[in-house]
């Protein structure tokens, strides 16, 4: 009864000091895909990922009631930087989810416009303020309402000191009326936030900002609706079991500050739980003993002894890079390196595959090429009856000029196009995506059921799979090239991939361009397989490695072929579009599915 009585009263006291409407919240996991569609069509950086920001450290004259109930030390405010936009994972400050919903589409519009030339936050806000509202008018009434909610949330000037007092008046003449106020007067306590503006990011420290805490590192990027926050941590000396006598008080309880060395390992709490009590810490402890880990690292990333490692076919290809930071590119930055399966024996289509195989096979039997009879050509192989017998009803009649197209020639129809299929092989494809299968699994299934069909059609195609450690190692397993026939030696090949390491794209789809330019058919498609974002070990992490595919997709436009992208991954409608084009790429919800799935898309690519 007392631990319930105690935590009603923390919940009531919390919700007063917090001074917002819960049943009015609106949560960024939500309105995401809406946001991330006005923010680009408001002329956002399409490269930015839009992720949760995480809270940041001020040091306010905190109300009695605030430091009763332990809130109003951190605050979730909006930023940018080159690779994310970040918004507050929740916005309940206003009585209404329609204004809750206007102060996210006010941020995005606000993050869309170009930074101002003022690097100050405080008068660089007001000119963003009031270019937002010269581009889109639309906004003024929307900034308009969110001002006034925003003047009854802050603290009234009669209320604080007088440095304080003069400081928050000029913050809200300014919000009021942008552009008026010069300069921001100092304090010797932080600014109440101004959740209209935008901030600057974490990792520039407090230029342009008047003292504020956190000026951590920054993190890898995450998705559109992934929570992704920075959290503050120590390393601390590592914890010897072994060692010490364990001494215990009934009086003594452990906040979540105080540090417990837990074996994660061993500890049986749901993931979720774990995230949820890392975000109510103020400080993660991170031990310097790393043994055991160093380890499984060590056995999971490292390259297999050569004499397991597939064939090495030459010396390996050295290819471009493009750097986004400096728009330019990286001459001979990665090595290519072809790779033949080692153990791969001749195998036969595994027993599940027949039956849908039997049934593409007529399906694209349909498509071979065909002798057909072109009419009324001016010679051929015979005369066109048909055509002659018209010509002599014309000529009797004595009506119209005489059609002197009387053969007609047997051709041959051609499907004058070129596939080549890449799939990633990264270690992410270890993942299953039920009791039975992993990503690998169904990505074999789908390369085998791929190639049946296309061998019924007799379209020319090649398959290729990549993984890559570092830029120096990037693996292109031959499967099939365009001269081999499709024969139980490819299948086992196909059957032979395994997952392992990570995913430099941009280098797999240049060699892959290389290949399909050598072809001389009209039609060359590039279908890739993935099942997530590039990465690598070093600086291929984040819009580095999307800035570096996307230039490799554009070169593959230019050399005159039509790159497509077949992915499982649920946040790839972030990346995507950016990296491919919004049509140019297709999500498989069901992984299950992706075999049966990608004979059809082919034939969609192809009609």
């Amino acid at each position: 009864m007392e631990e319930w009585v105690g935590y009603k009263w923390h919940e009531y006291i919390t919700r007063q000091a917090l001074g917002e409407f819960p049943e009015h919240a609106v949560y960024l996991k939500d309105e995401a895909r809406s946001l991330g569609i006005v923010f680009r069509a408001l002329g956002g950086d399409p490269a930015l990922s839009l992720v949760t920001a995480e809270p940041r450290h001020f040091r306010l004259r905190r109300k009695f009631l605030h430091k009763l109930a332990g809130t109003h030390r951190k605050f979730e405010l909006a930023w940018r930087d080159e690779q994310n936009l970040r918004l507050p994972e929740k916005v309940a400050k206003f009585p209404s989810r329609q204004l809750n919903r206007d102060l996210y589409i006010w941020l995005a519009a606000l993050a869309a416009t170009p930074a101002p030339a003022d690097p100050d936050w405080f008068t660089g806000n007001q000119a963003l303020v009031q270019d937002v509202i010269a581009r889109w008018p639309g906004l003024e009434q929307v900034y308009q309402r969110l001002v006034k909610q925003v003047l009854h949330w802050r603290p009234e000037p009669e209320t604080l000191s007088p440095q304080e007092s003069r400081r928050e008046q000029a913050i809200r003449q300014a919000l009021i009326d942008p552009g008026s106020v010069p300069g921001l007067p100092s304090a010797d306590s932080d600014p109440w936030p101004v959740v209209l503006w935008l901030y600057p990011a974490l990792q520039q420290g407090k230029a342009g900002l008047p003292a504020t805490g956190d000026d951590d590192t920054q993190s890898s990027p995450g998705g559109l609706t992934k929570k992704n926050k920075r959290r503050q941590a120590e390393r601390v000396e590592s914890f010897d079991r072994d060692q010490g006598l364990m001494l215990f008080r009934l009086e003594s309880l452990f906040s979540w500050a105080d540090f417990i060395p837990v074996d994660r390992a061993g500890d049986d709490t749901d993931e979720e739980d774990a995230e949820a009590v890392a975000d109510d810490m103020d400080m993660i402890s991170v031990s310097n003993d790393r043994k055991e880990t160093s380890s499984s690292i060590k056995f999971d990333l490292d390259l297999p002894s050569e004499e397991h490692d597939d064939l090495r076919l030459g010396p390996g290809i050295h290819l471009p890079e493009w750097d986004w930071r400096n728009q330019s590119y990286r001459d001979a930055f990665c090595c290519l390196q072809p790779m033949l399966a080692r153990e791969a024996v001749p195998a036969e289509l595994p027993e599940a595959l027949r039956r849908p195989a039997k049934r593409l096979q007529r399906q694209f039997s349909a498509l071979k090429p065909l002798k057909q009879w072109q009419r009324r050509q001016v010679d051929g192989d015979e005369l066109d009856l048909d055509a002659c017998l018209e010509r002599e009803v014309q000529h009797r009649r004595g009506k119209g000029e005489i059609d002197q197209k009387l053969f007609r020639r047997c051709q041959q129809s051609q499907r004058d196009l070129a596939c080549l299929v890449l799939a990633d092989v990264s270690l992410s494809t270890e993942t299953y995506i039920n009791n039975h299968q992993r990503v690998i699994d169904i990505a074999r299934d789908g390369l085998l059921l791929l190639s049946e069909a296309l061998q019924a059609s007799r379209d020319p195609f090649a398959l290729f799979a990549f993984s890559s450690r570092r830029r120096d190692h990037v693996r292109f397993h031959h499967l099939k090239s365009f001269d081999e026939a499709y024969t139980g030696t490819i299948r086992g090949r196909i059957q032979a991939l395994e997952p392992g390491f990570y995913t430099r794209m941009g280098a797999a789809i240049r060699q892959a361009t290389r290949l399909l330019q050598t072809r001389h058919e009209h039609q060359k498609i590039l279908l890739l397989l993935t099942d997530g974002k590039p990465n690598d070990l070093d600086i291929y992490e984040g819009r580095y490695g999307v800035e570096d595919t996307r230039m490799a997709v554009q070169e593959a436009h230019k050399a005159g072929l039509t790159p497509f992208c077949v992915t499982i991954d649920d946040e790839a409608s972030e990346y995507l579009p950016y990296v491919f084009g919004s049509n140019n790429y297709v999500v498989i919800r069901d992984p299950a599915q992706l075999p049966l799935q990608l004979p059809k898309l082919y034939l969609n690519l192809t009609q």
